[in-house]
């Protein structure tokens, strides 16, 4: 087992596909986020496209874009045929700090190929994933799960097994497969995995403030808090939870201030050619979520064309 790297915060921005892109990721760390990590990626993508871009002379990071500033950095894999996870693991290993499995995605289009959450019915595939991926790389492997499909009976035997086969960390979305991302997180799996396993656990689901954050730290015990959605809205977040664990306190952030980092997002994201406008508009309407007229606001959003029309929107939103 390959040691973890050292986090500067507790806090770690959870990946989303569609969202978690490399100039988000950015944003997270500059904010304070310990950790950040890649959409999830499929491992037949990444051996399909190394191959096909071998033959024009570029790498798998024309591919998989991320920042150097992004530190440190994982990137999560999906996909159960072990022979292209190790390839695939292989591939991508010289570019992260850590490699993270997926085996708590509950999407349909995943969960239908055997990935994703629906591995948890499958012990004895798991067992040789979780060792064929520790063996093929030097880095750190890691592992995102769920409680169950529809109970929460499954995260149990998963944990044992990924730690015995040399797992580093794991993430623990308290809801099963079937719940999604609807009801309450439950917690108290969290705590249950946390005595379970001796390697550090991460705390996910249902985290919107740093009163969250550090209630999920107090009441389970876990190491780490990972989080989403709320990171959308308000990357300050992090900030604020970093600032909250050591003093009990912390800063509202203003709308000025957040759109300011907004900004910001957009000159990054000129960098990246897999961040389409598409993309953008989702971006700003989280970041503007929550704000007076913010519905009416969205709705211009949604309608603007490009990022000139969409930055002049967000300076006179009123005019506009």
């Amino acid at each position: 087992m390959s040691s973890l790297p050292s986090f500067t915060s507790r806090a770690f921005f959870a990946p989303m596909a569609g969202i978690s892109d490399p100039a988000l990721r950015l944003i997270c760390q500059e904010l304070g986020a310990g950790l950040v990590t890649t959409e999830l990626t499929s491992i037949h993508t990444i051996v399909a496209k190394e191959k096909q871009l071998g033959k024009m002379e570029k790498k798998i990071t024309d591919f998989i874009e991320f920042s150097p500033h992004e530190k440190p950095h994982s990137i999560q894999l999906f996909g159960s045929d072990t022979a292209l996870l190790k390839k695939a693991a292989q591939i991508v290993e010289p570019y992260f700090d850590l490699i993270d499995y997926n085996m708590g995605c509950p999407a349909p289009h995943i969960t239908c190929q055997m990935a994703g959450a629906a591995l948890l019915q499958k012990p004895e595939l798991n067992q040789k994933i979780f060792t064929t991926l520790v063996d093929a790389v030097n880095k750190p492997v890691t592992l995102k799960i769920r409680a169950g499909i529809s109970t929460p009976n499954l995260f149990q035997k998963t944990a044992t097994i990924a730690e015995e086969s040399g797992i580093s960390m794991i993430t623990l979305h308290a809801r099963t497969l079937k719940a999604g991302y609807s009801g309450k997180a439950d917690w108290s799996l969290i705590r249950e995995l946390k005595e379970l396993v001796n390697i550090p656990v991460v705390g996910n689901g249902d985290i919107s403030s740093p009163e969250d954050a550090q209630r999920m730290l107090t009441e389970t015990g876990c190491d780490y808090v990972m989080i989403g959605r709320a990171a959308c809205q308000n990357p300050f977040i992090f900030t604020q939870v970093n600032d909250y664990v050591k003093t009990g306190k912390y800063v509202e952030v203003s709308f000025q201030e957040r759109l300011h980092t907004f900004f910001r997002y957009l000159d990054y994201s000129r960098q990246y050619t897999s961040i389409k406008f598409s993309n953008i508009r989702i971006q700003a309407m989280n970041f503007t979520k929550g704000q007076t007229g913010s519905k009416e606001l969205r709705q211009k959003i949604g309608k603007s064309k490009d990022v000139g029309e969409l930055r002049r929107l967000l300076l006179n939103p009123i005019n506009s």
